[in-house]
This record gives structure tokens, sequence and C-alpha cells, in this order.
């Protein structure tokens, strides 16, 4: 039986335009309340912010039948995405107003396969190092008891207003 899905999403340009002249994690509370609207990655995969504070994120992560791969899981590139979410939004809750990122390296350890028999994940970003210019985080993915799913670890180059939208594509992730 063939499936369908329709997708919706805010123009990200403009949800980021509100975040012109608020520190991340000023940013990151109206996004999580709803005053700012989450970015469309967020919601292709079924992601929603519950927890922020400076240096330390919760999201939610639900699995959807779309998500599978051919193997009959979740596919890698879902939960890495997953976890990558949760450590920029961590790295993010620590920067000053009109500094971005760019994620320069990621590294992502799958401990269990995700499948829909968990019906809602916990994913908690934390921030390890928060340097001038480079960044790093760490995320778990884990279920309601709190069973370990995967795991990543994550550096990023930390970018000042006048560099943010002029990074070699390379660089961009």
């Amino acid at each position: 039986m063939t499936r369908s899905r329709t997708i919706t999403w805010n123009d990200p340009v403009e949800s980021a335009a509100y975040g012109h002249g608020l520190t991340g994690l000023e940013f990151l509370h109206r996004q999580t309340s709803g005053l700012i609207p989450a970015a469309p990655v967020a919601d292709l995969i079924g992601l929603r912010g519950t927890y922020v504070m400076p240096g330390r994120v919760t999201f939610e992560y639900e699995p959807r039948e779309e998500h599978y791969s051919s193997l009959g899981a979740v596919h890698g590139g879902i939960v890495t995405a997953v976890l990558d979410t949760a450590m920029c939004a961590a790295m993010q809750s620590v920067l000053d107003a009109d500094v971005g990122l760019a994620t320069v390296e990621l590294r992502t350890t799958f401990v269990r396969p995700v499948t829909l028999i968990t019906d809602v994940f916990r994913v908690e970003g934390t921030v390890v190092h928060a340097g001038s210019r480079i960044a790093s985080a760490e995320a778990r993915l884990v279920d309601r008891t709190g069973v370990l799913y995967a795991t990543a670890s994550s550096s990023a180059l930390l970018l000042a207003a006048e560099h943010k939208h002029s990074v070699p594509a390379q660089m961009v992730a």
C-alpha cells in the first residue's frame, strides 16, 4: 500500500530574522514556546523542543514510518540529524546575540535500532566546551525509561554576524 504525506513549513529566513539581536538562549526559549516557528527540519523529522537552559537542551523525537530504511528501522541519517539538532541547539544556547555556528565535525554511535515500538524518545544535548571560535557538544537519544539508543559528539565553528552568511559551502552542515 502506497502512503503519502503533505508537508508545510514556515519561511526559515523569516524565522531567523526574528532572532536578530537575541542571544541564542533567548531565541531558543522563544522557539520552544512557539513565539518563533520551529526550523522546517524539526517539523520534517518530528522534533519538538521541550527544555532549554544555558548549555543544555532537551527535545522529544517521535519516529515515523517514513523515517525507516529498507532494513526495518529508522535510517541512521535521521537519527544523526536528531542528535545534531540537539547538539547545535545546546551550543546555540550559550551564544551571544547575532553569533551563529557551523558544524565542522560530527560523530554518531548507534547502540540499538530505533523503531516505532518506542513511541517517543528524549534527545539531550549538552555543551562540552564553548570557546571564542570553537564549541563542542554531546547528545544522547534515550527512550522513556532511559535506555540508550544512540550518542553523538560534535564541534562547531562560531561565526560572528558579519561572517555568518559567508561561510564556504563545504563548512556548512
